[in-house]
């Protein structure tokens, strides 16, 4: 699969969609749509749908966002410093479609590697497993077998 940012792909984005990922926007708090979700499956960029992160690696950490304890795919990923709002954050960007993720932080659980990242639902798109072949996922099929 080729992943990349189109105008095609910008025009299909709702506003908040628009606002997260290309105005680096933040949901509120315990407003996304992803933060419940149990299903099994992945989750990709809106913009460009490479694979960031699997079901299997989602935890609850109670900040309000769905939080992941790594990507799928590290080399989707890009880590950038970001000094907004007066702090030093870790901003989390897609690779292929630049899209504005959320931020990773260093206080996630210690048994899954520590990091917490914290991504907006307005990012994402949820593949469920049942669907990942048919979508053209199912390199990723091992990522969520089990759950």
């Amino acid at each position: 699969m080729k992943y990349e940012k189109s105008a095609d792909a910008i025009a299909k984005l709702s506003s908040e969609q628009y606002r997260v990922t290309q105005e680096n926007g933040t949901e509120l708090p315990g407003t996304g749509k992803y933060l419940g979700n149990t299903e099994p499956g992945i989750y990709v960029d809106i913009v460009s749908g490479e694979p960031l992160f699997a079901s299997t690696d989602k935890f609850d950490s109670g900040c309000g966002w769905p939080s992941f304890s790594k990507p799928i795919v590290p080399n989707h990923v890009n880590e950038l410093r970001d000094m907004s709002l007066g702090m030093v954050r870790t901003e989390v960007r897609s690779t292929h479609g630049d899209s504005h993720l959320g931020h990773v932080f260093t206080d996630g659980p210690r048994e899954l590697g520590g990091l917490r990242y914290c991504i907006n639902s307005a990012s994402l798109r949820f593949i469920h497993r049942d669907d990942m072949v048919s979508e053209g996922y199912g390199d990723y099929l091992d990522q969520v077998e089990g759950s």
